[in-house]
């Protein structure tokens, strides 16, 4: 299995990156959490890899951090949260936030995750209140934005939303106030999306 891949970010969008692996791309589907800590495209990158293997697919997962890496097999471990619905999850809450919702029972907020209904939020605080605990959160990296063309913005943080979960009528409301010109990041977007989205 893979565990770690090193090499030149070939391609880079909010859900997944193509890594070139000494002339063998890689694509490797990756958490916002990631995506905000990543160079641009021609930069070298680190990746700690989860292999996921299907009858019909193997994907790899990508995360900057071995806490990240952590968290989302933590989270595939709960029956009924798949590799998919585990990344979605990162990318809706950083590690901090989702290991302090868990360990305080907060169904509320879990609840306002795509594709975590109340059920499965119950099951998350369940089987992982107590795993988290044990987690040290002292290394959590901090976000860093990075500027990419304002035509470019809207349409990759739709798209982003869109991937995970979020219909594209609610999308485009809460994109409707919020100002993509000005050199604001992706990131810097996709945040204020996904706090109107969540509220």
């Amino acid at each position: 299995m893979i565990a770690l891949l090193t090499g030149l970010i070939a391609h880079k969008s909010p859900d997944h990156i193509i890594l070139d692996v000494q002339g063998v791309g890689y694509r490797v589907h990756i958490p916002f959490s990631t995506y905000y800590e990543l160079p641009e495209e021609g930069g070298t990158a680190s990746l700690h890899i989860h292999t996921s293997v299907r009858e019909d697919a193997i994907l790899l997962y990508g995360f900057r951090t071995r806490l990240e890496k952590t968290f989302f097999q933590l989270l595939i471990a709960v029956s009924g949260v798949g590799p998919k619905l585990a990344r979605d999850i990162l990318s809706n809450i950083q590690p901090g936030p989702l290991s302090q919702a868990l360990a305080q029972g907060d169904l509320t907020k879990l609840a306002t995750i795509p594709g975590i209904g109340k059920k499965t939020a119950e099951r998350l605080v369940l089987e992982l209140k107590d795993k988290v605990g044990k987690l040290d959160l002292s290394s959590l990296p901090a976000s860093a934005a990075s500027v990419i063309p304002a035509d470019n913005v809207t349409e990759d943080v739709i798209s982003a939303l869109l991937n995970l979960g979020y219909k594209e009528p609610h999308v485009r409301k809460a994109l409707a106030g919020l100002d993509a010109v000005g050199g604001l990041s992706v990131e810097g977007l996709l945040k204020q999306a996904l706090k109107t989205l969540m509220r």
